[in-house]
């Protein structure tokens, strides 16, 4: 990849499985070196993107260059230069740690006198040196996401993908991959191409792009995007959530959102709008609460919905459309 060139480029990338467009257009660069996020619920468009950018998938139309080569007309050249850590878990239980490293060194053509040193060297990166020699079966479930972290790595890629790499962990082992993820960015100079619906985890991203429904809706610095909000997020309940939505909109105006019993908008300076709430919805409130904006208010203010409802709504979508795509390339 030349200096300076992008480590990403996307242009009008479009994905369609029938009558389906699972990825409607986007485009957007990445600068190398950086940890770029893209946070949206499942069915949003995000994994589809990424198999496309990994070449495990061919774009219905635009463009898109990933280490400087064509994911098209130069997918071995793409493929050399990126590591993928994909959602659901691909190791082999049967064999070791450092089986299962030897086998992807083997498949990338890595030199066997080259292999050994680096194998030790990933493998002190995540803390699983000396659990090399153990069944990856016996394993927990961090510690296998951090051996398929460290597999993404062996082959020194310029590009590491990682397609929601703490689906499925308990939050104090999501941490201490993050932990783990930005030692190794450091180290490795390289750059982080990762997906996620975790709020919090975002955070860890130096550019994160929302995309809902096939489209990037917005894209930014995590707290640049929180401060573009400019409201604060009140959320009440009360024995009536529909009366309470249809009142905040008749006598404030304002558009909110009935989600797990709590009512949700957003309004400026919200501790100052709380008297006004009790004096004049005309419906009993049982309780309130006030926050500054979050990632999950950019969310909430770009698509109108929270993610975590835009999420029940459209789960398990992606994976559908990837199961479509193999099936007809039987």
């Amino acid at each position: 990849m030349p200096e300076g060139e992008p480590a990403v480029v996307v242009d009008g990338l479009v994905k369609r499985f029938g009558d389906t467009e699972a990825v409607r257009g986007i485009g957007f660069t990445v600068a190398p070196g950086e940890v770029f996020g893209f946070l949206g619920p499942n069915g949003a468009g995000k994994s589809t993107t990424i198999n496309m950018l990994c070449t495990l998938l061919r774009p219905t139309g635009g463009v898109a260059r990933v280490a400087g080569h064509d994911v098209v007309a130069e997918r071995d050249d793409v493929r050399r230069r990126i590591g993928l850590v994909f959602q659901d878990p691909t190791l082999d239980g049967y064999l070791t740690g450092e089986q299962n490293l030897r086998f992807h060194a083997e498949l990338y053509g890595v030199p066997r006198a080259v292999a050994a040193g680096r194998m030790r060297q990933v493998l002190d990166m995540v803390g699983l040196w000396d659990r090399r020699k153990d069944r990856v079966s016996t394993y927990s479930g961090g510690m296998r996401r951090r051996l398929e972290i460290a597999r993404g790595l062996l082959h020194s890629p310029r590009v590491l993908f990682l397609d929601e790499p703490t689906v499925g962990l308990d939050p104090q082992t999501r941490a201490s991959i993050w932990e783990y993820i930005r030692r190794l960015q450091a180290a490795e100079e390289i750059t982080i191409f990762m997906t996620t619906h975790y709020m919090d985890e975002a955070e860890y991203c130096d550019r994160i792009a929302i995309m809902d429904s096939g489209t990037i809706v917005a894209l930014d610095a995590p707290e640049a995007l929180k401060a573009a909000v400019g409201k604060d997020r009140v959320q009440i309940r009360t024995p009536d959530g529909t009366a309470a939505l249809a009142a905040l909109k008749e006598r404030f105006g304002l558009d909110a959102v009935l989600a797990e019993g709590a009512v949700t908008f957003a309004v400026a300076s919200g501790e100052a709008f709380v008297p006004r709430l009790f004096a004049d919805l005309g419906v009993p409130i049982t309780a309130v609460s006030v926050a500054r904006p979050s990632l999950d208010d950019v969310f909430f203010t770009y698509t109108g919905s929270t993610i975590r409802d835009a999420e029940g709504a459209g789960k398990g979508t992606d994976r559908m459309r990837m199961a479509m795509a193999a099936r007809g390339r039987r």
